[in-house]
């Protein structure tokens, strides 16, 4: 990370939704480390609060507690602690899940954007907003070219429509209000996230650690779908990057942005896995023959645009992020969760200073 970056956070007003989450918590307690001044929100009860509370991040940042959609406790918090940056992470998070409950999913993951985009366009402390959605937007081509920005938007899934959803909303904001004003809004596109803390379930890193710790056989459901699969702190690097072209140039640098993987990332579900049982040093594999719900079969980022213009670059293979995954993991189960800390903060600072 380049130095102008890192110092650039430092007393920075900073508010994330969907702190609690996998990505929010890495995201907070980066921005901890940064010395920026976080608000988070999240919600209860949450599913996904782990790493959250494995990071005792309720005692580094302040956290509020209330449902994205109830837009009046949102502009309140907003209102209130002034941030001059947003990051929007708070969703719907699990295509399955989806399935489950489609009208929740569409309504947090559309309403929840809408929400912000709405209060923050008549607010002058706002600076810069970062709006996260998923690799899930785009209109399945069948194709295994990597998708750009400009291609269009759709969804086969309630999760994938949700993000459409949100993409589409940002964008009518952006060119009918944000343009106009001092305000950076800006969408960034990223999708099969690893690293040490997810516990979500129906995901493919964190069931393959439950099992293995159990001693269970580890079932794949998809084990020939392809995916670029990347650390966590690589998306999140491009968040940060991007939120600070737009805070300096917020007309340069507004609309979607892709943050995938390098190539030659892309890998099957099935070759994933061996990474992890090759680093863990345990686990065998059966796959589940059961009827599963829709899911792309071969999903990959043009990631040129983010390369050429933020200056922004993936530093991982495929390689690398499973091992670093299953060593936070492992770390974790070895020395206990008090310890999560400790691993994280290391992979931060190896990240930065890569």
């Amino acid at each position: 990370m380049e130095k102008l970056v890192k110092n650039f956070y430092k007393n920075k007003k900073i508010l994330i939704t969907g702190a609690t989450g996998f990505k929010g918590a890495w995201l907070s307690y980066w921005l901890h480390i940064l010395e920026a001044k976080v608000v988070g929100i999240g919600r209860k009860p949450n599913k996904n609060d782990n790493l959250f509370k494995q990071l005792d991040l309720k005692k580094k940042i302040k956290i509020k507690y209330f449902d994205i959609r109830k837009k009046k406790k949102l502009e309140k918090v907003i209102k209130n602690f002034k941030p001059s940056i947003i990051f929007h992470l708070a969703a719907q998070p699990i295509i399955s899940e989806g399935y489950k409950k489609p009208e929740e999913t569409i309504m947090v993951n559309s309403i929840g954007t809408l929400n912000i985009v709405e209060i923050c366009r008549a607010l002058k402390f706002v600076k810069s907003i970062v709006c996260v959605t998923s690799d899930k937007c785009y209109q399945n081509n069948f194709s295994t070219r990597g998708f750009k920005e400009n291609d269009k938007l759709g969804g086969s899934d309630p999760y994938s429509a949700s993000k459409a959803n949100a993409e589409i909303i940002v964008k009518s904001y952006l060119e009918s209000f944000y343009y106009d004003k001092k305000i950076g809004l800006a969408t960034g596109r990223a999708g099969n996230v690893i690293g040490g803390g997810d516990w979500s379930p129906n995901r493919l890193i964190p069931d393959c650690i439950k099992w293995i710790i159990k001693n269970k056989l580890i079932f794949l459901r998809r084990p020939k779908f392809n995916r670029p699969w990347q650390h966590v702190l690589e998306p999140l690097n491009g968040y940060l990057i991007l939120a600070y072209k737009l805070y300096n140039d917020p007309k340069k640098y507004s609309g979607a942005w892709n943050f995938g993987s390098k190539k030659g990332t892309v890998t099957s579900v099935f070759e994933v896995v061996k990474k992890i049982i090759k680093y863990w040093g345990k686990g065998k594999v059966k796959v589940n023959n059961k009827k599963q719900f829709y899911e792309q079969e071969n999903l990959q980022l043009d990631i040129s645009k983010s390369k050429k213009i933020l200056k922004w670059n993936p530093k991982y293979s495929i390689d690398q992020s499973v091992k670093l995954t299953v060593e936070w993991y492992k770390y974790v189960y070895l020395n206990g969760s008090k310890n999560a800390e400790k691993i994280s903060f290391k992979q931060i600072q190896s990240y930065m200073n890569d």
